[in-house]
């Protein structure tokens, strides 16, 4: 730190406001429109929308508070180091916490800037099994530097300054990654539609079913990412590429007698249908078994072929097709966690290659797409990896006292 500065615990020039969870059985608590933040709000540097909202009666009869416009939102809990700044008045969620300038002694952009900074601190004094927070007392005790608000304004400018730069360069390539994920969208509609000679049209009652996993209890499992047990897929293990994924927070492994019918082969096909995001960006997507250790839960739909008149990866791709995923969409149900079912998805029509040579080229078209986009998207995120590196590196000089 810059030589003459000095710092201060965070609760001597901020107050600390605590927020909660209105009862989740009263459904019309969440009618309202009062916007109500959680963790999974805070991917914005400034919070504009939420994607929940509360009554005023909830905010009454819950432990929630309203934090106002312009000040900043930390997550001590789930998402934790998380900030942002809100654009209009916020109740939150009781992982985050409201911090309020006192006295006119430090700004909010400079709070925010600064959390920024410590956030890699935060995360590593963050304790608990399965999910990882801050104790109160640990971010009242925080020490930030005591500066006038004229240094203040300076380091905030130099950084809003920076980081607008940064950010346009993120955009750009974010851009560029979604252009490069909806020309293969864009392929799959274009082959999905296709009809006439050499296509044929069926539902997909016709072609397969679908089966319900068994419904594991949370006695039944270990969160042992080590283990050697087989694994229980949830539908967090699912991707938003149609792909599965296991690591140490999402890997649930079983440490009691399953029927022997609920294992997988590897290379079966699978789709989700319960989604914990209302966006619902992986509601009825599919994926491929890629072991032979893996366990049928419930709400994965299992695909069971009645015909071999369509090859498994015709499916596959047809279930990230836009059309089939949004009627998902349509005729979702639940509120904040969105489901499916196995009548819902097998009334959908796909039109496919009557040929399997025909199927066969389709399938290694859209795989070798694939793998080129995936590649050109590696090298756009190792990109945003650097520029990630480059606001830490200004960020330490700034609260260093290098950039004034």
């Amino acid at each position: 730190m810059k030589t003459g500065w000095k710092t201060v615990n965070l609760d001597t020039v901020c107050n600390l406001v605590g927020g909660g969870t209105p009862s989740k059985s009263k459904q019309e608590y969440y009618t309202g429109d009062i916007p109500w933040a959680t963790v999974r709000d805070m991917n914005v540097d400034f919070l504009e929308k939420t994607e929940l909202s509360i009554t005023e009666q909830a905010v009454n009869e819950s432990s929630t508070n309203i934090i106002p416009k312009g000040n900043v939102i930390i997550a001590t809990r789930v998402g934790l180091g998380k900030v942002c700044v809100l654009n209009q008045d916020t109740a939150i969620n009781q992982d985050l916490k409201g911090v309020i300038p006192k006295d006119n002694l430090v700004s909010s952009e400079f709070i925010f800037w600064w959390f920024k900074n410590i956030s890699d601190e935060i995360i590593d004094a963050g304790t608990g099994l399965t999910v990882q927070g801050v104790k109160l007392p640990f971010v009242k005790e925080l020490q930030i530097p005591s500066l006038s608000l004229t240094e203040q304004k300076q380091i905030v400018a130099l950084l809003d300054q920076a980081f607008k730069a940064i950010d346009q360069a993120q955009q750009n390539i974010e851009k560029n990654i979604a252009n490069a994920k909806e020309l293969f969208q864009s392929k799959l509609n274009a082959i999905f539609s296709q009809t006439g000679e050499g296509w044929e049209e069926r539902t997909l009652h016709d072609l397969i079913s679908i089966r319900h996993g068994y419904a594991f209890k949370s006695k039944d499992f270990t969160t042992n990412y080590e283990g050697t047990n087989p694994i229980v897929l949830t539908p967090g293990n699912f991707s938003e590429d149609a792909k599965l994924y296991f690591t140490i927070k999402n890997t649930k492994r079983c440490i009691s007698d399953f029927p022997v019918d609920y294992k997988f082969e590897e290379g079966e096909l699978v789709v989700v249908m319960t989604d914990l995001s209302s966006k619902m960006k992986i509601l009825g997507k599919p994926a491929v078994i890629n072991s032979n250790n893996i366990l049928h839960n419930q709400r994965i739909g299992r695909v069971i072929f009645k015909s071999d008149d369509i090859e498994r990866d015709i499916l596959y791709y047809y279930f990230q097709s836009k059309p089939y995923l949004e009627e998902i969409k349509n005729t979702a149900t639940g509120t904040m966690v969105r489901h499916t079912a196995p009548k819902r998805i097998l009334e959908n029509t796909i039109s496919f290659p009557t040929s399997k040579e025909q199927q066969q080229k389709t399938i290694a078209l859209l795989k070798d797409l694939r793998a080129f986009i995936e590649n050109l998207e590696n090298k756009y995120r190792k990109k945003l990896i650097n520029l990630e590196e480059l606001k830490k590196s200004i960020l330490q000089k700034a609260f260093n006292g290098e950039l004034t």
